[in-house]
């Protein structure tokens, strides 16, 4: 037991200051990802140790249920690639610059719009694709309107990190802890949609306030023109981002698995996009684009993760950290508190996989809280800190290539005061929910 301990906490240390300090290097003029190293040589460190049987690690990666690692990162790929291919036409660029023109000259009007449409498009894409879109350009208009760039670039990071537990598909960690468990997309947007608005509705209340003074000078916008040249392809993905989140919602009553459908609409995707192209004798480069931009570094650090939490089970470290947790009719409220502060400890994927360990050995009673409970937490979890979720680390990344001042303690202060509250507003929807 103390061995699997101490390599499980000495590799998410050692991720933590990779995602801090050294995120990222560049080799040859290719920024790589290396946050990831320090946990997968934690769980070749634990195998070859002994401390987990490579024969109990194989049994874990291939089960056959849904707690298939292999069928997850499938699963958020392919609805990725999907908001990526989408996002490489400009279709969120346009949304963003529409938005704006109609907001005129009050930052109040471009404040108010902004949120609900990064709110919507987060629902049904995904956070992450949303912040690394939408932080740019906001960071450019800002620049060019002459105004303070903070309220908009909190107001969004928040809102992605809000509305994404509304639907299974909004993040990682939502696709993992409930598939992980057997939760099907209309069986948990049956349950989430009214801790995701409750949740949504009081962080915007509390945005509007803390930012309503620097809201009510009017601004001179300067929005670049700007239109969808390749109206064909934004056809190609609309529909297949589309229909694939319908099937998504009718998935348990037509026997297929989510992975699958996801995966089909993905290789479909392609092979529309590319038959297309040669039939306008045209390189398919879009697809290369897309598929440069997939997040490909999820494969071995989720893997790595899975198996330090495997070793953590095996050892018995799981149960009795869950025999802690249990808490009886307030299991929501204290795996709502627990996930959301792990999440900052650990960041938000690898509590998600711990946390899905832990909830397993729950009396039968408290296990639906605690799977709802731990996705607010790692959803609202991301916006306390900047360790909370990856996302953070690129946001702030961004922030500072287009430098803008926002220092980690601000994120703390702002954070501090947003998501607390937040995450009481999630959890007492939740609790309201699940009475329903």
């Amino acid at each position: 037991m103390i061995t699997v301990l101490v390599v499980a906490a000495c590799a998410c240390l050692l991720m933590i200051a990779s995602v801090l300090f050294l995120p990222s290097v560049k080799i040859k003029g290719h920024t790589l990802s290396v946050y990831w190293l320090p946990v997968l040589i934690g769980a070749v460190v634990i195998l070859c140790t002994g401390a987990l049987p490579i024969k109990e690690a194989m049994a874990g990666l291939m089960r056959s249920d849904g707690v298939n690692p292999f069928k997850i990162l499938i699963l958020f790929i392919s609805m990725t690639v999907m908001s990526v291919y989408l996002d490489e036409i400009g279709f969120f660029r346009y949304l963003a610059k529409e938005v704006l023109k109609r907001a005129g000259h009050s930052q109040i009007r471009t404040f108010i719009y902004l949120y609900l449409t990064v709110s919507v498009l987060t629902v049904f894409t995904s956070n992450d694709i949303v912040i690394l879109t939408f932080t740019p350009f906001i960071c450019y208009f800002s620049k060019h309107a002459n105004i303070n760039p903070v309220p908009y670039l909190v107001s969004e990071f928040v809102a992605a990190n809000t509305w994404s537990m509304f639907l299974l598909i909004g993040n990682p960690t939502n696709v993992y802890l409930a598939t992980s468990v057997g939760i099907g997309f209309l069986s948990y947007l049956k349950v989430m949609w009214l801790p995701a608005l409750f949740a949504g509705i009081v962080a915007f209340l509390l945005l509007f306030v803390v930012f309503f003074h620097h809201l009510k000078t009017p601004m001179a916008p300067c929005v670049e023109a700007f239109s969808i040249t390749e109206k064909v392809l934004f056809i190609i993905g609309i529909v297949h981002l589309g229909g694939c989140t319908i099937l998504l919602v009718i998935c348990s009553y037509i026997g297929v698995e989510m992975w699958l459908i996801t995966l089909i609409f993905a290789l479909s995707l392609f092979l529309v996009t590319t038959v297309y192209k040669l039939f306008c004798h045209k390189k398919p480069t879009i697809i290369a684009k897309t598929l440069h931009r997939a997040p490909w570094e999820l494969i071995p650090f989720v893997l790595s993760m899975f198996i330090l939490v495997l070793g953590l089970s095996y050892r018995g470290v799981s149960e009795k950290a869950a025999a802690f947790l249990s808490a009886g009719r307030w299991t929501s409220f204290v795996f709502g508190a627990a996930s959301t502060l792990s999440a900052n400890v650990i960041n938000n994927i690898p509590m998600s996989v711990l946390f899905c360990s832990l909830i397993s050995y729950l009396p039968q009673a408290e296990f639906l809280p605690a799977v709802y409970a731990t996705v607010i937490g790692s959803n609202v979890g991301a916006f306390l800190t900047p360790i909370g979720a990856l996302a953070g680390i690129m946001w702030s990344n961004i922030l500072k290539n287009n430098h803008v001042r926002f220092t980690f303690l601000s994120f703390i202060a702002y954070g501090f005061l947003i998501a607390i509250p937040t995450l009481l507003a999630a959890l007492m929807g939740l609790q309201l929910s699940l009475m329903i």
